[in-house]
């Protein structure tokens, strides 16, 4: 028997779904498909309205767009 399986069977039973759970979700990251390289080519899409607005102007109403 291995180490796992004496610490599953030394869990309480109302325990067990809970390492159940944990199990999966270490084996769902581990599935996971790497992410790739954050693009950057919207990247100066609002540099016509620089003069117009500040940063934090650009800020609050994409907040806005966003439905907060």
């Amino acid at each position: 028997m291995t180490r796992l399986e004496q610490l599953v069977k030394e869990l309480p039973p109302e325990l067990h779904r809970a390492a159940e759970d944990f199990l999966e979700s270490l084996l769902a990251k581990r599935s996971r498909k790497s992410r790739a390289a954050l693009k950057l080519d919207w990247r100066g899409g609002l540099r016509d309205l620089r003069d117009r607005y500040t940063s934090v102007e650009l800020q609050h109403k994409a907040q806005e767009w966003w439905g907060d």
